[in-house]
């Protein structure tokens, strides 16, 4: 592995090393052009690091491709090529271009000329090759013939000397030899340098830099550069010195005029003067006002007062006064802050102030400023008013919002359910707002009081608003569309609006069936076992103790069906069978020994929804079992026409829950059940077998 790579991975990145100054290449012997077989030292010059102890590493390049890698600055070379080196923090140098000749002669220059300094060129000649005459020239024609060396000197560089040289030599036999040509380009120690100003139009009693800007090369880092200022024409305002800055304290207007400054290097002697720069001083224009933060200024809060000064020059000082109506005005403070602090103001604190910057023992005041200390609003009370304890749809309230402190004016909002209502602002410590109460207006309701202080909200009132009932609508539920006797049907009333809770009452022909009572709104729902008697029209009545309502009537119409049979008979028919069945029932009571109370059953539910399957299935109740019960017949002869059977059930009865409408039947003891069935005769068209119960099925 490479020794750079163990101590140090360079990530050549573009722009990692913008603000790095470049290594420098120098050449020991200091020249560009050797022959083959000798060695030259390259060095590299780095400007970053100051601490020799410090292990540095370096990579030196030849035509772009990594050359060696080493941890002192030095390095021997012996081959052509361009050269550039590395250090582990900066960027590449620039490239040093190296010829190691094969030839007799030899023009060896240095690799770098700079305007004034002193040029040496050396024709060098082979060591076994002796040469009589050396001529050097320059573009082609003669530049100069050396007497006793083989060095060529051009003293104090310029532009005049650039061009492409070459040297000759006449040996014994008086064969010419020719060296290689080599490229004199003289290059600027440091250009001319700029002026510049911190500002061209400075204020009198203020600070001025003048900078003279110019940068020397970095091939030359020894070399030290000096800097002068003139001002027309004169040198009275500077000396030589190293820095490039000049500052001219509390300027004044005679200090405007035409500024320049001077570079100059020491060795070589080299001087170059700027353009020249025009300084024109103003007279200060002041500019001071006084205004506090915040703007509204209310007790028990802190008041900043701030003084902003411009025009002036800095530093300056500020103080802050308190205007008096008959005495001499109060100064408060000074100081070089532009801001006074009143932690906690109170009312003495309102009145006129002002400030001033001083400069040079000149003062620069401010316009006044008023100062007046509001109060802000304290916590709103919001009151609601009705005409009754719970208010009614129609009623005319008011909502009442008072504050107990605050400057005026206030501005007033009501809300409801954080929507605004109506605002207003008003110079007074209360408003109120008057409006028709509806259904919607039910909910919270809060004011805010406002006086551009801060805004105060009060707690919320809750305002419920009763509705009186719609007229309910009764509906019919029944398990098929002709209703018979036996079927349990559901009686439903339901209004559209109201406020619970909500009384329903149920009626039969103007009597009454039953009630219930919605907690929630819904409707209330009444189940009546249906007998013959319950034919008729229904009603039902909702009420709030806001007015109560009336359904439409509702008519139902019931038929009698016989025991086994699917069609129905004629209601004549049907009362004599019963007839006849009511007397076989008498004799039965007193076989049985139970007592049976005659009576519909009916149930009363508030539950508004119920299944399908409910009103279409038989009901049936919590009973540990199905207690099999078996039919007694007499003289059945099913050949002989059709027979309808009457069955007649010893059941006993008790209250399961206080206050329901009707009880629900108890299971058949098996030791008590007697079943009689009665034949009769009809003569009509002959009618299919009697369907009988499954023993597993519960008998209606």
């Amino acid at each position: 592995m490479l020794l750079w790579v163990s101590l140090l991975v360079l990530a050549p990145v573009s722009g990692q090393f913008a603000t790095e100054p470049k290594p420098v290449i120098s050449l020991h012997p200091l020249w560009t052009t050797f022959f083959q077989g000798e060695t030259v030292m390259l060095t590299c010059n780095t400007f970053r690091f100051h601490a020799p102890e410090k292990i540095k590493l370096y990579r030196w390049y030849l035509e772009g491709e990594i050359q060696s890698e080493t941890l002192g600055n030095t390095h021997e070379v012996r081959e052509t090529g361009k050269y550039k080196c590395q250090a582990q923090d900066s960027p590449p140098s620039d490239a040093v271009h190296l010829l190691f000749s094969s030839a007799n002669l030899i023009l060896q220059a240095p690799p770098y000329v700079f305007e004034k300094e002193s040029v040496v060129l050396r024709c060098q000649a082979k060591a076994n090759t002796e040469l009589n005459v050396m001529t050097l020239y320059k573009h082609g024609e003669v530049w100069g013939v050396p007497k006793k060396t083989s060095e060529f000197r051009i003293y104090q560089a310029g532009l005049k000397d650039n061009g492409e040289y070459q040297c000759t030599g006449l040996k014994k036999d008086n064969e010419t030899i020719s060296s290689n040509a080599v490229k004199i380009e003289v290059q600027e120690l440091f250009p001319r340098p700029v002026l510049k100003a911190s500002s061209t139009q400075p204020t009198e009693e203020g600070t001025l830099t003048l900078t003279c800007e110019t940068q020397l090369s970095s091939q030359r880092p020894d070399v030290q550069l000096q800097f002068r200022f003139f001002r027309d024409y004169t040198s009275t305002r500077s000396y030589w010195r190293s820095s490039p800055e000049l500052q001219i304290f509390t300027i004044q207007r005679e200090d405007s005029g035409s500024y320049r400054c001077e570079a100059q290097t020491v060795t070589p002697h080299l001087q170059k003067q700027s353009q020249q720069l025009q300084i024109n001083v103003q007279r200060i224009v002041a500019d001071v006002r006084l205004y506090s933060r915040p703007e509204l200024v209310f007790e028990g809060k802190e008041l900043v007062l701030i003084c902003s000064v411009s025009g002036v020059p800095a530093p300056i000082t500020v103080s802050f006064f308190k205007k008096r109506p008959w005495n001499k005005d109060t100064k408060i403070v000074t100081s070089s802050e532009t801001e006074f602090k009143i932690p906690a103001v109170e009312s003495s604190h309102a009145g006129e102030y002002y400030c001033a910057a001083g400069k040079n023992h000149r003062s620069f005041p401010s316009q006044t400023l008023t100062i007046s200390v509001r109060v802000p609003v304290s916590r709103p009370v919001l009151t609601l008013r009705a005409p009754r304890a719970q208010p009614v749809v129609g009623d005319v309230a008011e909502l009442h919002c008072e504050v107990q402190r605050g400057s005026l004016p206030i501005r007033y909002q009501f809300y409801h359910e954080a929507v605004a209502l109506w605002s207003n602002s008003v110079s007074s410590k209360k408003a109120f707002f008057r409006f028709s109460l509806t259904e919607g207006h039910s909910g919270n309701y809060f004011c805010k009081a406002d006086n551009n202080l801060g805004a105060q909200r009060s707690d919320t009132v809750s305002l419920s608003v009763r509705v009186p009932v719609s007229r309910p609508v009764l509906t019919l539920r029944a398990p098929r569309a002709q209703a018979v006797v036996g079927d349990v049907v559901e009686l439903h009333c339901e209004v559209q609006k109201g406020s619970p809770p909500i009384r329903y009452q149920f009626y039969h022909k103007n009597v009454t069936l039953g009630n219930g009572t919605s907690l929630s709104g819904q409707g209330v729902s009444f189940n009546l076992s249906l007998t013959a008697e319950h034919s008729g029209n229904y009603s039902c009545e909702a009420d709030n103790d806001l007015g109560p309502q009336c359904s439409e009537a509702v008519t139902l119409s019931i038929t009698v069906m016989t025991g086994s049979r699917s069609g129905s008979v004629a209601t004549s028919v049907t009362g004599g069978l019963l007839s006849l069945v009511g007397l076989a029932a008498v004799a039965l009571l007193f076989y049985c020994w139970f007592p049976r109370k005659a009576g519909g059953r009916s149930t009363l539910d508030s539950s508004r929804n119920h299944s399908a399957s409910d009103l279409h299935e038989p009901t049936y109740y919590n009973v540990p079992g199905w207690i099999e019960l078996q039919p007694v017949y007499s003289n059945v002869n099913p050949k002989e026409g059709d027979i309808v059977y009457s069955e007649v059930r010893s059941v006993k009865r008790e209250n399961r829950h206080a206050g329901a409408v009707a009880s629900a039947p108890e299971l058949l003891n098996d030791k008590d059940a007697c079943v009689i069935y009665s034949q009769v005769k009809v003569a009509s068209a002959p009618a299919p077998k009697p369907q009988l119960l499954d023993s597993s099925t519960p008998h209606r």
